[in-house]
């Protein structure tokens, strides 16, 4: 069986395309594969990649090309790539979605056995549990916005190869929790760890939060002391100012005003003008509609206000390793060093931000995940 390390991850932020979201999601799958020759091939496909739709159509045909040739695993990052932009109302991104599980699950031998589906509410969570055979501690992983926890696989093969048992799930608002059984997330994310520690009778978990699980990973912690170490990656002190910070700083401002004053139809009139300016702005902004379950613009930015750390910092008293990306565009540097300063009853702190010299410096370190996975396992090993 293959031994799989940090050293497996590439190193590098490559340019690959003028828009920088798309440049950066496009780098967020590269780095999953480690495979070279899809950089090249996105690369040469950008030049006809102006809109959303140019890149699903580009990324299903290089998948199907991928698939013929029987490079599992790029195919697979095709799949999710061309997913990742299709709004929920069509009936491919379901397909692409299955597509892309039963890759990414077939090339790295994920077998039934290691997949659980836990009772949650009206539905189920899905989680895998993969483990070494005398395991010295049990991790427990997740993703935010909008990761499918199977995208964290080789991350979760180098935790077990470096003698974790580990386990990963999809919360509310998540994969198929969301997908399958339409349970929208939610900011009391102890809710769901919960069910994942009781289900696997557990007691004594390093939890690590990727993205917007930045944010979850700590809420969770400061409600359920069965975590025992845990882990933003990255930081995310505050939702609602990471998606305004995507506003333009003169109309920020305006924007709060009429959130505080609870404008319902004056912010859903501006947000359309402003979504039909910018891919991007449409893109998080229907996303994040669809996780939370959310009628309206108006209503998901009400919602995400809750998923802020300042009114439960003071509760978390376990060890606690806190990572940033110094250039990440997407949260706000000030969030790191306000997040240290809240963080007052732990019982240690670590802190780390990367920067561009260590080709880590973006948000959850695309570029050097390797580096980052390091810093993680040499933390745990240490306050463990």
């Amino acid at each position: 069986m293959r031994q799989w390390t940090t050293k497996d991850f590439p190193i590098g932020f490559y340019h690959l395309h003028p828009d920088f979201s798309i440049d950066f999601q496009m780098n967020r799958f590269y780095n999953w594969t480690n495979d070279e020759t899809m950089l090249e091939e996105m690369r040469n496909a950008s030049s006809t990649i102006l809109s959303y739709n140019d890149l699903i159509k580009s990324f299903v045909e290089l998948g199907e090309i991928s698939l013929r040739k029987k490079e599992t695993l790029k195919a697979a990052y095709y799949f999710r790539g061309a997913e990742f932009y299709l709004p929920e109302s069509d009936p491919n991104k379901q397909e692409l979605r299955k597509q892309f599980i039963t890759l990414v699950r077939d090339f790295y031998g994920i077998t039934k056995n290691q997949h659980y589906m836990i009772p949650y509410e009206n539905g189920f969570l899905s989680a895998y549990r993969i483990s070494p055979e005398r395991p010295k501690g049990t991790i427990v992983i997740f993703g935010g916005f909008d990761s499918y926890v199977e995208e964290l696989f080789m991350m979760t093969m180098v935790f077990r190869d470096a003698g974790y048992d580990v386990i990963c799930f999809d919360g509310p608002g998540q994969g198929s929790a969301l997908e399958d059984y339409k349970i929208p997330m939610s900011h009391k994310w102890e809710r769901p760890v919960k069910s994942i520690l009781d289900y696997f009778e557990l007691d004594d978990v390093t939890l690590i939060g990727v993205s917007l699980g930045g944010y979850l990973s700590l809420r969770a912690a400061a409600y359920e002391k069965r975590v025992k170490r845990v882990i933003a990656y990255d930081v995310l002190m505050d939702f609602y100012d990471v998606l305004t910070n995507q506003l333009e700083p003169d109309f920020r401002e305006i924007f709060n005003d009429l959130i505080a004053q609870e404008k319902a139809k004056e912010i859903n009139e501006v947000l359309k003008k402003l979504m039909g300016k910018s891919l991007m702005l449409e893109w998080g902004i229907m996303q994040g509609m669809h996780i939370t379950g959310s009628n309206s613009p108006y209503d998901f930015f009400q919602c995400i206000i809750a998923y802020n750390t300042e009114s439960f910092s003071h509760f978390i008293t376990q060890d606690v390793l806190l990572l940033a990306g110094q250039n990440d565009h997407y949260v706000p540097i000030k969030q790191f060093t306000n997040q240290i300063s809240a963080l007052t009853k732990v019982h240690s702190l670590t802190a780390r931000m990367f920067t561009s010299e260590e080709s880590a410096d973006t948000h959850c370190q695309i570029g050097n995940l390797g580096l980052a996975t390091e810093v993680i396992l040499n933390w745990i090993n240490q306050v463990s």
